[in-house]
């Protein structure tokens, strides 16, 4: 009988890249990078894509057969390197973007050339990621017994994470198991966060079928956008707080965690964590809410001394969320979640399947069963480049210089007679608008609408909008150690320049 095999036509597959070829991509990969960096300042900010470039990349046809290394790192080099978000430029201040270590971008090479899933088993990327989250912990100063976190794709997993743990704990609590019987016909939960929470919170309640309308809105206190005002800070009334709690538990509902902010997205505000801890009660105590801190980007702020006290009662959180992809500049895709009880996320998502049982292993288990993941990333290698590349005081000091760098654009702000500050500084954050006098409040909010694209436009600096209290304002970030205070100045040049522009076009 013919081999029935030997009908079928099979293409021959693409040779293996040679070590010549490899060794030589890889040069060239990095040699790319290095003029990416080192050119980044001497180009425009940002550029908006011509259409036909645009349309190049969106319409690319899937190729049949493959190419050299070489040949596509020149043209990711023209079509990708050349039309980049700006985040590099010590004149970006959008969102909440930093520029990428280069210590951290040279681990992220070796990372992906190792390729380990980090779920676990006995490869060295398990232990560096338990040192790294030792590490993490050590420097904004959070409890850590080992195995208590792990890194995450960024702190929006990492809030969903959490929420999940402490869903659990709070029905395990009540008498009902959430894991076998899901959360049809479970005691009513509610939660508690401000309106300046980051949306995460809002999406994590949400997809974890709690729902939105268990999300209650507390009240911030208000404050004077005073520089310097400390005792003006805005933050979450703890006593609305205790109120809506009360009225909670009144109704029969069982209130089960509450969010508080190391840094909101907008204003950099910092929320009063010891008045909340106490509202909340231990880490894991009978009977108490689940404190969860959402340190994304300023829970790092607590190692510039002049802010340190603001931070006070942050360590009583069961659970702290961290992105080393912000103020750290370890490229994007790492967050991180610490917590004070490991076993708090064991038992809500420990399930090892048999063909990933290891019975004589790690005493902690995989990584993977203390979170939602199963295949990891390598996230750890980059991030313990770059804060190993720093150290504790070189951190330190980066981050205090893009507070006093935001301190500063707060300064000029204030002097400046036709720009008012939108809220208090106390981090990198700094909220303002232009607001010329003479110009009615309907006209101000039409101007800052649409400041931000006009300054982009522009080309010399890069500043993203928000909406704060209701009104249009402009965000400025400083989240690169390289941002001067002649960058800031800049920026608010631009920003009463194409403000003026505006408002004279709008009369």
């Amino acid at each position: 009988m013919a081999d029935s095999s030997s009908s079928l036509s099979v293409p021959a597959s693409a040779p293996a890249p040679t070590d010549t070829a490899v060794r030589d991509g890889l040069r060239a990969a990095a040699d790319l990078a290095a003029a990416h960096l080192g050119g980044v300042a001497a180009r425009p900010v940002w550029q908006a894509m011509p259409e036909q470039m645009r349309a190049a990349l969106l319409e690319a046809p899937l190729p049949e057969s493959g190419r050299a290394i070489g040949e596509l790192l020149d043209e990711a080099a023209r079509r990708v390197l050349a039309y980049p978000m700006g985040n590099g430029h010590p004149a970006f201040f959008g969102w909440v973007n930093a520029a990428p270590h280069p210590a951290a971008v040279a681990a992220g090479l070796l990372a992906s050339a190792s390729n380990p899933s980090s779920a676990g088993g006995d490869h060295a990327d398990v232990p560096l990621e338990r040192a790294v989250v030792r590490w993490l912990a050590q420097l904004v100063g959070f409890p850590h017994e080992t195995g208590a976190g792990l890194l995450t794709s960024g702190a929006s997993m990492a809030t969903i994470v959490a929420v999940g743990a402490a869903r659990h704990r709070a029905l395990e609590r009540a008498g009902w198991d959430v894991r076998e019987r899901g959360l049809a016909g479970a005691p009513e939960l509610t939660a508690y966060a401000t309106a300046e929470a980051h949306s995460c919170v809002r999406k994590a309640i949400e997809l974890l079928g709690i729902g939105s309308r268990a999300l209650r809105t507390v009240p911030e206190r208000t404050g004077r956008a005073e520089q310097g005002d400390r005792s003006s800070s805005s933050g979450m009334d703890v006593e609305a707080l205790r109120a809506l709690i009360t009225q909670d538990r009144e109704a029969g509902r069982v209130p089960f965690l509450v969010v508080a902010s190391a840094g909101t997205v907008n204003t950099g505000a910092i929320d009063p964590f010891e008045e909340i801890a106490e509202v909340c009660g231990s880490p894991g105590g009978a009977g108490g809410l689940w404190l969860h801190v959402d340190g994304a980007y300023g829970a790092f702020g607590v190692l510039d001394s002049r802010v340190t006290a603001r931070y006070a009662g942050m360590a009583r959180a069961d659970s702290l969320a961290l992105d080393p992809h912000k103020w750290l500049q370890v490229p994007i895709g790492v967050g991180a979640l610490l917590v004070a009880d490991r076993e708090s996320l064991r038992s809500a998502f420990s399930l090892v399947p048999p063909y990933l049982r290891d019975e004589g292993g790690d005493a902690l288990g995989w990584l993977s069963e203390y979170g939602i993941e199963q295949t990891r990333q390598f996230r750890a290698l980059p991030v313990w480049a770059s804060i190993a590349a720093r150290g504790r005081t070189g951190v330190a000091s980066d981050i205090a210089a893009c507070n006093e760098t935001a301190r500063e654009l707060a300064r000029l702000v204030a002097q400046a007679p036709d720009l008012e500050l939108a809220a208090p500084v106390e981090l990198s954050i700094v909220a303002f608008r232009y607001a010329s006098q003479g110009a009615t409040a309907q006209e101000v909010d039409r101007v800052n609408a649409v400041l931000p694209t006009a300054i982009q436009e522009r080309g010399a600096a890069f500043v993203t909008g928000s909406v704060y209290q209701g009104r249009p304002v402009l965000r400025a970030c400083v989240l690169n150690p390289a941002t001067r205070a002649e960058h800031v100045r800049l920026l608010v040049a631009e920003a009463r320049a194409a403000g003026a522009a505006l408002l004279a076009g709008s009369t």
